[in-house]
């Protein structure tokens, strides 16, 4: 998929990529969910499939406190406060003992939740406020920074988990 310039490309991106990655987490067997037996995101960690939502959530999450941060004109500490962007494996490490006490049907529904609401937020907003000027750094629009924060890491999982389906003759 073409990379999104507009609201409605992003819309369609995030959705579609969303749909095809949800079907995919639920078609696992809730009996092997937390078995870590999946390349992590941390070099030369090992993750499982509820480690790869909470990952997902834990992002999310993150974009709707960026999108709040701004509306409400508050710094935002990119990626995160405590981290810099070199250290992603280290924040992927946070998400996923942030949510290890979610059990994966409530962490699924929460990882719908925090797309919902981007959506919503998306839909709130003119391809202006989107792609009309740089948001990040002077030169990364906000339609930009919420696409790679949602739909490019939905494929990327849904890639990692279908590989690991395969592997795994599921």
């Amino acid at each position: 998929m073409a990379v999104p310039g507009n609201k409605d490309e992003l819309l369609a991106a995030i959705n579609t990529n969303f749909d095809k990655l949800m079907e995919d987490l639920r078609a696992v067997p809730r009996a092997i969910v937390d078995e870590c037996t999946m390349e992590g995101h941390a070099k030369g960690k090992m993750m499982s499939v509820a480690n790869l939502a909470a990952y997902l959530t834990g992002w999310n999450e993150l974009v709707l406190k960026w999108l709040h941060h701004d509306a409400t004109g508050e710094a935002i500490d990119f990626p995160e406060t405590g981290f810099k962007w070199n250290e992603l494996g280290r924040l992927a490490q946070k998400f996923y003992s942030d949510y290890e006490a979610v059990p994966y049907p409530q962490l699924l529904d929460r990882l719908e939740t925090a797309k919902a609401k981007i959506v919503s937020e998306i839909e709130d907003r003119d391809n202006d406020a989107l792609y009309g000027r740089p948001w990040y750094e002077g030169k990364w629009t906000l339609g930009r920074m919420i696409q790679l924060n949602t739909s490019s890491p939905y494929a990327n999982a849904r890639g990692r988990l279908r590989k690991w389906m395969r592997a795994r003759s599921m």
